[in-house]
C-alpha cells in the first residue's frame, strides 16, 4: 500500500471523466488499497480514483465516526439510479480543495447500483451523510465538483484563490 498525491483545484484533471472498470484485477485491488491509505492519512471520509490521478469510477469511503472501528466500503462503476424530489442540505468539503467548505443541496435520498470489489453488483439506497456522499463522489468521476453546486460569484472566487496558489507555489 501507497499514498498518492491527491489532486488539488486548479488541476485540469479533476475535469477528466472517469472510465468504468472492465475487469476487478491486481491493478484495482491495488488501486483500493492505496485509496484507503491516501484517504485515512489525508485524512477523509472518501476519494474517488481521479483524485489520485487514476480515471477509473472507483470510489473509496468510510463514514465510520473517529472512535469507531473503521467501516472501509468501495464502489466501483457507482451510478445514481433514482434521486428523490425531496432536498437536504449539508455542509461538504474536499481533498482536492483543501480547507475549503460550503453548503450544497443535493438530493437527500438516492439510490446507487455498483459493483464491490468481488464483481457482485449491489444497489443500496441511502440518506444523510452517505447520499451527500456518494453523490459528491459520483460527481468526481463525472469530473465535476461540488464548487460546480454552488453561484457563479463563489465558484470564480474559490477557482481564482486555488490558481493564485498553484502558481505560487510553482514559482
Amino acid at each position: 500500500m501507497a499514498v498518492r498525491d491527491i489532486l488539488i483545484l486548479p488541476d485540469k484533471r479533476l475535469r477528466q471523466v472517469s472510465e468504468p472498470v472492465k475487469k476487478i484485477d491486481a491493478g484495482i485491488r491495488k488501486l483500493v488499497d492505496d485509496m484507503f491509505e491516501t484517504m485515512y492519512e489525508a485524512p477523509g471520509i472518501g476519494l474517488a480514483a481521479i483524485q489520485v490521478g487514476t480515471p477509473k469510477r472507483v470510489v473509496t469511503m468510510d463514514l465510520a465516526k473517529k472512535d469507531d472501528p473503521k467501516a472501509p466500503q468501495v464502489f466501483i462503476n457507482p451510478e445514481v439510479v433514482w434521486s428523490s424530489e425531496d432536498k437536504a442540505t449539508y455542509e461538504e468539503g474536499c481533498l482536492s480543495i483543501p480547507e475549503f467548505y460550503d453548503e450544497v443541496e443535493r438530493p437527500a435520498h438516492v439510490k446507487v447500483k455498483y459493483l464491490d470489489l468481488e464483481g457482485v453488483s449491489h444497489e443500496i439506497e441511502a440518506n444523510g451523510l452517505l447520499a451527500t456522499c456518494l453523490q459528491h463522489e459520483i460527481d468526481h468521476l463525472n469530473g465535476v465538483l461540488f464548487i460546480d453546486h454552488m453561484s457563479k460569484l463563489k465558484r470564480d472566487r474559490v477557482l481564482k484563490k486555488f490558481t493564485k496558489a498553484a502558481k505560487r507555489a510553482a514559482e
